[in-house]
């Protein structure tokens, strides 16, 4: 049968278009030296890899735990009779013991290399340059600018006599740099508004230093490890020929979203600023909220490859010292190439990360971290990340808004109680449901019970059914409601969730009851103000509704119990996790509701803080009602109030 030539080549692949094929496997020995890597690697490279970059040479004994020999395979040194001399020689790999290789590792880590010494910055600018070139690889690297000027001096004797030129180079970054602060700041003084004498090669970096360079921070490194990680971050490093070291002057501008309102922590009474992408904009934003000179920030940075800022920010005086100390170690101990955000750090610092119940707190507003750093917590900050860390953290915290702290405490309480009401229906209801339809009929009036069962008398389905499908359903509407472009997406989350309602309704699939029951968990998992703890509520609730499926009110309540013991033993950062209510403490009353401003005089015990009164024990309003009270509570501290008690 003659097939028509255009139908032909549909189903005709042509593979002459490459020439050779690709694979990122197997690379021929010629790829292998093109790619850098040596004639030898082909097959074995998997095994020469694991003595890693900077090891012991492949000749010799330490050739990564291996001996190698080259020969025909059966231990001769030449090829055999008859063998065709082009062939390639076959390379034997003898196996060498355990103890033996991590010997010649360690003593291949110890001993210095070949460019060992090569971490101080030299003196000379053309080392340096050379240097800087194979550090960054400018020769495919565009984004590196290398910029070579001359800073003119007269000599010292004679000022006015003839100029005497300094090399000097600066070293930036393009797109991380402000260019209107390097022309006016750096190059301009250096260039045309010098007028100073001329100094011994050794002095000159610190008289450009000291005398030359208007910029408000100015520090001087002698090692590249030093030099490097500030020319990343969007600093100017400048050399001047015949002087070891570098400067490094501060000339960051990169574009970064501007502050901005809260997307996740919406209040109607308080500030309505939010943590931005940039770094020392969000550390600027506490401390211009909390303006406290005992506030200290600790810079850290996490990452091999790509190093990432962190800063650990914590109010000296008031917080343990060794919570401090275990924030640290935790964050120093992360070995990874690359953080990109708060969100992985959290989960490499919490105590476990299994917990559904989150152990830190993430919040974008400065107004809540200064808050909670003047109770005794530690923020955690990360470089292009808008939110914030805060721990330790209680359960009870989860719940808790900023503007609970904003509102008269009568409507915060309200507030509180609606919460943890939300939080019973979007983690049970359905559960409830499941168990009083197919076990527990007779704990409802029997008006309601013959409505239920009228209404599921045309399903087909079982009720666990029904709830499952409407469940994934919703879950379904949310994910795609925040994945769909911001314009359309709260129209499609309302119009589809009426839609499939209303028909799966009029389909007979699901009963009118359910659906009511559906929506309300969710708009009840919609006023947890915590975005993780939400998120641990929805999957918590898929566990409650099997439970409840297969033992009804008895599985319930054995989940239950199972997820309060479980939280009773959770600690986050050595704290309870259900503090201060298991274990009792003594502390302000903060936990379910919220207590008046002037009774929430003392920090939360749980944080063992140096200082545990936040404010007098009694404070305003005065007046004939409270004054009998005050004095029978606190007897003469009311009078004197910083003669007793730890303040």
């Amino acid at each position: 049968m003659n097939v028509p030539s255009w139908l032909a080549r549909l189903f005709t692949v042509d593979d002459g278009v490459v020439e050779e094929p690709f694979s990122l496997l197997n690379d021929s020995p010629s790829e292998a030296q093109a790619n850098g890597a040596p004639p030898s690697q082909g097959q074995d490279g998997a095994a020469e890899g694991q003595t890693g970059k900077g090891g012991p040479s492949a000749s010799g004994p330490a050739s990564g735990g291996q001996g190698r020999e080259k020969g025909n395979g059966r231990g001769e040194s030449g090829p055999d009779e008859g063998q065709d001399p082009g062939q390639a020689e076959v390379e034997v790999i003898r196996p060498i013991p355990l103890g033996e290789y991590v010997r010649q590792v360690a003593q291949a880590q110890t001993e210095p290399g070949p460019e060992s010494g090569s971490n101080r910055v030299p003196a000379d600018l053309d080392a340096v340059r050379k240097q800087i070139e194979q550090l960054f690889h400018a020769d495919i690297n565009k984004d590196i600018v290398i910029r070579e000027f001359v800073i003119q001096a007269a000599p010292k004797d004679n000022p006015s006599g003839r100029e005497k030129p300094w090399r000097a180079l600066a070293v930036f970054v393009d797109g991380l740099v402000d260019k209107t602060t390097i022309n006016n700041n750096i190059l301009q003084p250096l260039m045309l508004l010098t007028a100073i004498a001329d100094e011994p090669v050794e002095r000159r970096l610190k008289t450009v230093s000291e005398a030359l360079l208007p910029g408000n921070q100015v520090t001087k490194f002698d090692t590249w490890d030093d030099v490097v990680p500030g020319i990343l971050s969007g600093c100017t490093a400048v050399f001047v020929d015949g002087s070891a070291g570098a400067l490094i002057v501060e000339t960051r501008g990169w574009e970064h979203r501007t502050v901005g309102l809260a997307q996740t922590e919406t209040v109607v009474r308080g500030p309505h600023d939010g943590f931005t992408e940039s770094f020392r904009a969000n550390t600027g934003l506490v401390r211009a909220q909390l303006r406290c000179k005992d506030l200290v920030t600790e810079m850290m940075r996490v990452g091999k490859a790509a190093p990432t800022d962190v800063a650990v920010m914590y109010v000296k005086g008031i917080v343990n010292p060794k919570l401090v100390d275990e924030v640290k170690r935790r964050i120093q101990a992360i070995d990874v190439d690359y953080l990109p955000d708060s969100g992985l750090l959290e989960q490499f610092i919490e105590d476990n990360p299994r917990m559904v119940v989150p152990t830190t707190l993430t919040t974008e507003r400065p107004d809540r971290i200064a808050h909670m750093l003047m109770e005794g917590h530690v923020a955690i900050f990360v470089g292009n990340s808008p939110f914030a860390i805060a721990v330790p953290v209680v359960f009870w915290m989860l719940v808790h808004s900023p503007e609970d702290a904003y509102l008269r405490f009568p409507f915060g309480s309200f507030l509180r109680i609606l919460r943890w009401l939300a939080l019973s229906l979007a983690l049970l209801m359905p559960a409830l449901y499941v168990s009083i339809t197919n076990y527990h009929p007779e704990m409802i009036p029997t008006d309601l019970m013959l409505a239920i069962a009228g209404s599921r008398e045309q399903v087909p389905f079982p009720v666990i059914t029904e709830i499952l499908m409407m469940e994934f359903s919703i879950e379904l509407i949310r994910e795609a409601g925040i994945r769909i472009p911001s314009v359309i997406g709260p129209t499609i989350g309302i119009v589809g969730a009426l839609i499939i309602g209303q028909a799966a309704v009029q389909a007979g699939i699901v009963s009118p009851l359910l659906v009511i029951v559906i929506a309300v968990t969710a708009l009840a998992s919609f006023a947890i103000p915590n975005y993780n703890l939400a998120f641990g509520v929805r999957t918590m609730r898929f566990l409650f509704l099997a439970a409840a499926a297969v033992f009804g009110f008895y599985g319930l309540t054995l989940a239950l119990c199972w997820a309060a013991a479980r939280l009773a033993v959770q600690k986050s950062f050595g704290v309870p996790m259900l503090s201060p209510v298991a274990p009792r403490m003594d502390t302000s009353k903060d936990v379910f509701l919220r207590g008046p401003a002037y009774v929430m005089n003392q920090r939360p015990a749980f944080l063992q803080t140096l200082k545990a009164w936040r404010e007098e024990p009694v404070t305003p309003p005065w007046s004939k009602a409270t004054m009998p009270n005050a004095v029978r509570r606190f007897g003469d501290r009311v009078r004197s109030p910083r003669k007793g008690g730890k303040h």
